[in-house]
């Protein structure tokens, strides 16, 4: 990376060309499934998709064959997943997982996101939240292919009405309104509860001069839908003739009190009732109407707390939100059901195989919800709850890579803790099966209550004491202490491994407290490498702490077999790389793998961190001399022909587990992502020179302006299109870290030596282009 830089530097000042595209050594990833992976009788046809938490689906047609695919967007992660409803070889339909299409959709959703057609003109257009409670609307149009263009109608929806003239219609930042025809006059209205008291419904009317509501126009119809208020009590409500429960009084206003609603009309008589999710409880309501559309009217008798059947009433854990869906292609909406809460770092939930399915047997009047005990998806995808960190090692000895997972926590049997997954490699060498062996491998979940419990493991199968064999380390927190563990194997190598948790130790920190000391923090995921080439295994640790000093990525030495093991970590680096995030601020929950994903002998470093960012380093070695500019365009988009960041979500709770091994004998590692949603993803690598998705003078395109030059304390970058923008001095130093995506930039100069210095800015599609900059 160092000699990269210089020798750009070089060729600038022997006067070549200021702007080029890229055509360095190269490597990158794409998404291709590592194997078979099998529960039971079951081989998981989704298996690598990466897992589901609070998933809203919407119908749409993707690739443009007239028929329609699926799209998912997960509230906790903010990620989008999309789905192809493909043939099937035994023939038949199912659904195919198709990541790439999922670059099609904004890369900022948040909160909620619904497709839904406002032009008729048979392409769902989408809806989602904005700006802490608003609406805000990208009209559908047709692509390449068919495919969907998503194109900015408006950033905020507004409604007029007596009293308030013309506002912002916003529904809070927890609740998730119902857009659907509400009143029968072909257009979408806007149902939703009030954000401020979040115990009565508000109807907004479309009330666009077109027979379809193209305008996306509202009046507010009533503050009061039906006359109904929430109670205390979960499925409680306050209607006229009808009090609450026991005399408790309609619900308060509460800093969180959300709904979701689902307007459909469940007992076939013509008249839209409405479906009422609630925050912190478990019912799916019917709210079934006896008026009609344009007056709605609710009794008692209204009030369906088992729908849609005594049998198998809605009853997940907490907050659920329903959505129609034809999930088996029989030309007929089903009814899907999740969890639809903004975290669960409060309910402590099993977030496994949450996905509710009722398959609607009906193809006219009323719906006839029948449940499916397999659910929808979730069955499909490997899914460890949260927070999935993967390690791989053999484990049987058979000379295979098996695969172990750790988790933040899942809540079996009453307890919320966490524990190792096992998957045990059954195939060949060329061709992996993962088979599940054990949830609980080594019984770790099984042996402890509430506090003896083990929360956020995080494994990595590694020989700590160089005797061939693999130890298990794991960072857990343990009766509400967190530290990094080991277990050494017993067997010889080559053997199935024996650990016996019994003898469970853990690496202590070495020097005094406040010294940058081996910190023990909630998350820690650690890395084992050998990073200074003595044969000892030594440990980059991405971690939050903040009580020692340091920042997201740390290094710590091994002094190698003279010491005792537990104390064997001595810190070297607390700021390795000095990686930050595109505000210059530092990432949380880094996630750090290493392995020699370039194919030049050297190993390469790849994180991720709560941002989404997935970063690559080239021979991270080179980063004990200072930082180099990582690559972020890694994922590989067949359908776009071009590089891209990582899509798998990003919010401040997102956590990553990054693991890369040679799971096939092809000698090339394939990387793998666990996810926040509990599942995990697998890339296989791409080398060599980038496909260009430009033409080779498209880094020109970009019109790179840099004024003033010469500078003195700040220079402004200017571009033709959104970039990050970096600073390299003479040596291949990073000196100014990559910043958010913009036209313009203003670099501060202050703190930097004379000299000549490359300003590197970079598009989101990997193009780039580099200017000299004096600094005077």
């Amino acid at each position: 990376m160092l000699r990269r830089y210089a020798v750009l530097l070089l060729l600038l000042l022997l006067g070549a060309p200021a702007a080029r595209a890229q055509t360095a050594t190269f490597v990158g990833f794409e998404f291709r499934a590592a194997g078979a992976v099998v529960e039971g009788a079951d081989t998981l046809r989704q298996a690598w998709a990466g897992g589901f938490n609070t998933p809203q689906f919407s119908s749409i047609d993707l690739n443009g064959d007239g028929r329609n695919d699926l799209f998912a967007f997960d509230r906790q992660t903010n990620r989008c997943y999309t789905f192809l409803n493909a043939a099937q070889p035994g023939g038949g339909r199912g659904w195919q997982y198709a990541p790439d299409y999922e670059a099609l959709f904004p890369a900022d959703l948040a909160g909620w996101a619904l497709l839904r057609d406002y032009d008729c003109d048979g392409r769902p257009d989408l809806f989602s939240y904005v700006n802490g409670g608003d609406i805000r609307v990208f009209r559908n149009v047709a692509g390449i292919g068919g495919r969907p263009i998503f194109q900015l109608t408006t950033s905020q929806l507004r409604f007029s009405g007596a009293g308030v003239g013309t506002s912002n219609l916003t529904i809070g930042g927890y609740n998730m309104p119902a857009i659907a025809d509400v009143n029968g006059d072909g257009k979408l209205d806007i149902l939703s509860y009030d954000f401020v008291t979040a115990n009565i419904i508000e109807l907004y009317l479309n009330t666009s001069p077109d027979a379809c509501g193209a305008a996306l126009t509202y009046k507010i119809d009533t503050n009061y839908w039906a006359q109904l208020q929430t109670c205390a009590a979960c499925a409680a409500y306050q209607l006229p003739g009808l009090a609450c429960r026991g005399g408790v009084p309609a619900a308060k206003p509460t800093h969180t009190g959300g709904h979701n609603l689902l307007v459909l009309d469940v007992n076939g008589d013509g008249v839209n009732d409405v479906l009422d999710g609630r925050d912190n409880c478990p019912e799916l309501v019917a709210l079934l109407n006896q008026g009609t559309n344009q007056l709605a009217r609710l009794t008692a008798s209204s009030i369906r707390t088992d729908f849609p059947s005594a049998a198998n009433p809605v009853r997940l854990p907490v907050f659920p939100a329903g959505y129609l869906v034809d999930t088996d292609f029989d030309g007929i909406n089903d009814l899907v059901v999740a969890p639809n809460m903004l975290d669960n770092s409060q309910d402590n939930v099993s977030q496994r195989d949450n996905v509710r399915l009722y398959r609607n047997t009906a193809a006219t009047g009323a719906p006839a919800f029948g449940y499916q005990p397999k659910g929808f998806l979730t069955n499909d995808v490997i899914d460890v709850s949260e927070a999935a960190a993967p390690t791989f090692g053999d484990i049987d000895g058979d000379g295979l890579a098996d695969l172990l997972i750790g988790n933040n926590a899942d809540r079996v049997n009453g307890q919320y803790r966490a524990s190792l997954t096992y998957y045990r490699n059954v195939g060949t060498a060329a061709k992996p099966v993962f088979s599940l062996v054990s949830r609980d491998y080594m019984g770790l979940a099984a042996k402890g209550t509430a506090p003896n419990v083990f929360l956020a493991l995080k494994p990595a199968l590694v020989d700590l004491n160089r005797d061939g064999a693999l130890d298990l380390a794991y960072a857990a927190n343990y009766q509400g202490v967190n530290r990094i563990y080991y277990i050494l194997n017993t067997a010889a190598a080559g053997r199935p491994a024996a650990f016996d948790p019994t003898t469970a130790n853990y690496f202590k920190p070495q020097g005094a407290a406040g010294s940058g000391v081996l910190p023990g923090f909630m998350g820690d995921m650690p890395c084992f490498t050998d990073v200074d080439g003595d044969g000892n295994v030594d440990l980059l640790l991405g971690t939050d702490d903040y009580t020692e000093p340091g920042q997201s990525l740390r290094y710590f030495r091994n002094q190698g077999p003279g010491v005792v093991l537990e104390n064997a970590f001595v810190a070297v680096n607390n700021d390795l790389g000095q990686i930050r995030d595109g505000a210059g601020a530092r990432p949380f929950h880094l996630s750090p793998t290493v392995a020699d994903f370039d194919g030049d002998g050297l190993p390469d470093l790849v994180t991720a961190d709560n941002t989404g960012a997935v970063r690559f380093f080239s021979n991270y070695r080179t980063l004990l001399a200072g930082p180099t500019a990582p690559r972020t365009n890694l994922f590989w988009n067949a359908l776009l022909s071009q590089y891209e960041a990582n899509r798998l979500g990003q919010s401040a709770l997102v956590r990553y587990g990054l693991a890369a091994a040679d799971v096939n004998a092809d000698g090339v590692p394939e990387l793998f992502i666990g996810t926040e949603t509990g599942g995990l993803s697998s890339y296989a690598v791409r080398r060599g020179t980038p496909t260009p998705t430009r033409p080779p003078a498209a880094a020109a395109t970009l019109g790179l302006t840099l004024y003033p030059n010469p500078a003195h304390t700040q220079a402004t970058v200017e571009t033709a299109q959104p970039t990050r923008v970096s600073v390299i001095d003479a040596t291949g130093r990073l000196v100014r870290a990559p910043d958010a995506l913009a036209r313009q930039h203003d670099l501060t100069l202050s703190g930097l030596a004379p000299g000549l210095y490359l300003v590197r800015a970079e598009a989101a599609d990997g193009t780039a282009a580099v200017q000299r900059l004096a600094v005077q």
